[in-house]
């Protein structure tokens, strides 16, 4: 009883210093020479209330230096060859807050998504990670509908009742169906989960990895249903790559067993097949 009495104590401790102080980073996670992060980083720094804004990559170049001296955001620089996890591991640690946003360096943030994030960060008893509703930015147009969108919101929308943020039975039967999360609008409560690590045993689905096993820890998934992010989709990202060399879908699958016998695994994994279309430009 005691030692359960120390960890409400400790909890309610880390709840008041999070109701005090707000302490959020974003870092962009850089990639070569993206024309898109110049927006991206206008985007941080444009926010509604004052962001503390970093940028980390793996492959410097001088464009990237000469941008981020003229923005007045730091730079830092990892060594070793690239990899997905990696850089993302690196980024979440260069980030000195206990609240992480890696921003993805081809996306646009809407002005109150900071605000917002400190607005629900409060109402929580016990965040584990934040996350919003987002739209598909296509050739400089932001989609707020899709047959894609319509089924993520589907699937989120039980997590916009704070009663359910800290079920981790109702979580779990969300990432069951399909990483419905959008994964550059995540807000992660660094300081909860100090030695936290995306898996670089995936190289598509380590998001969906992620929040699968931070769903297992004590705490709350929020979700924020306010479109207050756009993810670009274009013929060059990442995830385009990996859904027409099929990386994604082995991987994808090796999650959905986790939750299902491989009949019904393999069932849901022809669905989301089918959903994932909508980033290739068709429904």
């Amino acid at each position: 009883m005691a030692r359960q009495g120390r960890r409400e104590w400790s909890m309610a401790k880390e709840t008041d210093s999070i109701r005090q102080e707000f302490d959020h980073c974003f870092v962009v996670c850089a990639y070569k020479e993206s024309p898109y992060i110049g927006a991206c980083i206008e985007s941080l720094k444009g926010q509604g209330v004052p962001a503390r804004v970093v940028v980390s990559t793996s492959t410097p170049n001088g464009r990237l230096a000469a941008l981020c001296e003229k923005q007045g955001v730091p730079l830092f620089i990892r060594e070793g060859q690239s990899g997905l996890a990696a850089d993302w591991n690196f980024a979440l640690k260069a980030a000195p807050a206990d609240f992480v946003t890696i921003a993805h360096q081809d996306d646009i943030y809407h002005r109150d998504y900071l605000e917002k994030m400190r607005e629900y960060a409060w109402r929580a008893k016990n965040p584990i990670l934040l996350f919003t509703d987002y739209a598909e930015l296509r050739g400089g147009v932001a989609v707020e509908d899709n047959r894609l969108l319509r089924v993520k919101r589907k699937i989120n929308a039980v997590l916009k009742r704070p009663a359910f943020w800290g079920s981790r039975f109702v979580r779990r039967r969300s990432l069951a169906v399909g990483n419905a999360i959008c994964c550059p609008s995540v807000c992660i409560h660094k300081a909860r989960f100090p030695d936290f690590a995306f898996d670089a045993s995936f190289i598509c689905a380590l998001d969906w990895d992620a929040w699968s096993r931070l769903a297992d820890e004590q705490g709350e998934f929020i979700y924020i249903p306010e479109i207050l992010m756009c993810h670009r989709i274009h013929e060059e990202s990442e995830t385009t790559r990996l859904i027409a060399n099929g990386a994604r879908f082995s991987e994808d699958l090796a999650i959905l067993s986790r939750y299902w016998p491989g009949p019904v695994a393999r069932f849901i994994m022809g669905r989301y097949k089918a959903s994932a279309k909508s980033n290739e430009g068709t429904l």
